[in-house]
Order: C-alpha cells, then structure tokens, then sequence
C-alpha cells in the first residue's frame, strides 16, 4: 500500500467489457462531458457503496426490475445501492437520478471518487445509463438484458465516448 491508493475491494478490477444500454430516459442534445479525472482518494463512505455494489455482482439484468432476487436495471441497482449503503433515496431513472438535489455535479477537472454516480448516453439521449465509479478507473452497472451485473473500465473506448458525467452525495465527500 506504499503507493498511495487505497484499498477498495477485492475483485475491482475483474470484469468484461460490453456494450449496453438502459431502461431509463433522458433528454437529447446535450454535450458530451469531458474525459473524467480518474485518481481520487476514498473517503470512508464511499466503502460502503462500493461492498454493497459488489455484492450484487452477477446479479441479472432485468428492465424495469428493482430487486437483488429478480434483477436490476441500471437505475434501480444505482438506487438500490445508495438506499443500503448510505440510507439515501434517489429517484428512479438515470435523468431524475443526475437532477437530484442530493446529489452535485463532479466537475470535469475533479477527479472521481468511488461510490460517484457516472452517467452515460447509451441510447442517443443524455444520462440514459447509470452505473458506480469504484475506483481505478473501474466502474460497477447493470448493463442490458442477457448480461449480469458487472465492472467495466471507464476508459474503455466504447464508455470514454459516452461518458456525460458524475454526481456525488455530500456524504461521501473526501475529506480535506
């Protein structure tokens, strides 16, 4: 650990890359954002995110499904997710999710934190997937239908040209 990171979870960097795509809607035409800053350190909240993430790791996708049992949609696992580990109701889709006044914009020269919300535009509309930053450059969503519950890197060419940007709870703030 001399370099500097911290430990996030064991099985972080595991994972496939594939393309997906989400349930939920959004508005077109809004811009890309910019590349995300990828190193961070965590702050102790965002352990919690990132073990009750990866605990539904293989979990189905499901569209419209909202539970650990039947499945997930991207949305509902980034809402599931945020209601175990911090008590935190966020609002269903990926759209209401990025407008949610309990949740701030991460400014695309600030670095991503784990347990950030990052958002996608899968399906030509903005912040119409949704998935949890981990750290690393790692990620953890809910994909589409066929495929499980899974990590992916955010640099990957596929994810990096649809990346529209994060938001972060107040709660998982790192501390100065």
């Amino acid at each position: 650990m001399s370099s500097g990171r911290r430990f996030v979870a064991p099985g972080v960097l595991a994972g496939s890359l594939l393309l997906s795509a989400c349930a939920s809607h959004s508005p077109a035409g809004r811009p890309a954002a910019a590349a995300p800053q990828l190193v961070a350190p965590a702050p102790p909240a965002a352990g919690d995110i990132v073990i009750a993430a990866m605990a539904l790791l293989d979990r189905p996708y499901r569209a419209g499904g909202a539970s650990a049992e039947t499945g997930f949609d991207c949305s509902a696992f980034t809402r599931h997710v945020y209601g175990q580990a911090l008590g935190i109701e966020l609002p269903r889709s990926a759209q209401e999710q990025a407008a949610a006044p309990m949740l701030r914009p991460v400014a695309g020269d600030v670095a991503l934190q784990a347990g950030d919300l990052v958002f996608f535009n899968t399906q030509q509309r903005t912040y119409s997937h949704v998935g949890i930053y981990l750290g690393d450059g790692r990620f953890v969503h809910a994909p589409r239908t066929g495929a499980q519950i899974r990590t992916e890197s955010i640099s990957a060419a596929y994810w990096s040209r649809r990346y529209t940007g994060a938001r972060r709870a107040a709660v998982i703030e790192a501390n100065p």
